[in-house]
């Protein structure tokens, strides 16, 4: 019993788990995840009449997004961070400014999602129609942030590809170029890893997208389908995580 206790205990995945759970992200990406299977069943059980069972998952929906509220407290001011880094970074002007825009936009939203989170513990009180502009412009800069993601990645997505193309074509054959051919593979490797990773990120955002765009109301979204998009975009970005954490590509 107790060899069988030690090994469901120190099972690598269990302890790939820990090291997941651990970090501040893979707490958020399972969180949210939850909140937004949470939003659709929510969501689907009162389209079929079942309001007290939709009640308790809705209830669920609001503890976590109150608690993620809490989780990103700091999160402006690293964003922020993040503009300013871009500005002295090396690179494409046209992917530069879309990323400063994004980061710029991230600040705005999460920034004003402070006030949301304060106002929602009664920290402030904001009038109703106070409190509904605050939300509102909120989901107004997060859409704005992930609209600039998508132009910086698919703008970041056509360089790689280009530089992935040209790396291929210069393909070296004679034993004299062995060295060249070795740096090569380690920069094609790099740059195959980095369009993996930017594909992944465009994914992520276009299912995204549509969330603050409801919010903003510039679209009406419903929430069955908001919480699909929501889960499908969390699971992933946990996933990545997972390997981030794990040392796993």
């Amino acid at each position: 019993m107790a060899t069988l206790a030690s090994q469901v205990v120190f099972h690598p995945t269990v302890s790939q788990s820990l090291k997941f759970g651990a970090t501040t992200l893979g707490r958020d990406k399972t969180y949210r995840a939850v909140q937004y299977f949470a939003r659709f069943l929510g969501w689907y059980l009162l389209r079929k009449g079942d309001k007290l069972e939709a009640a308790r998952w809705t209830a669920l929906k609001a503890h976590l997004g109150t608690a993620r509220k809490l989780m990103r407290l700091g999160k402006p001011m690293e964003h922020l961070q993040a503009a300013l880094r871009a500005c002295f970074s090396p690179g494409p002007a046209a992917e530069t400014i879309t990323t400063i825009a994004r980061q710029i936009g991230y600040f705005g939203y999460l920034t004003y999602d402070v006030v949301v989170w304060a106002n929602s513990i009664k920290f402030i009180t904001l009038s109703p129609e106070m409190a509904k502009r605050v939300a509102k412009t909120s989901f107004r800069f997060w859409f704005t942030g992930i609209a600039f993601s998508l132009i910086s990645g698919v703008l970041k997505a056509s360089r790689l590809a280009k530089e992935a193309k040209r790396l291929e074509s210069t393909k070296s054959w004679g034993e004299k170029d062995l060295a060249d051919e070795a740096a090569r593979e380690v920069k094609l490797t790099a740059v195959e890893s980095a369009r993996k990773s930017t594909r992944q990120q465009l994914v992520i955002d276009l299912l995204d997208i549509w969330i603050p765009a409801t919010g903003a109301e510039i679209l009406n979204i419903n929430e069955g389908a908001l919480g699909i998009f929501g889960l499908i975009s969390s699971v992933l970005g946990a996933k990545a995580q997972w390997a981030a954490v794990n040392g796993k590509k």
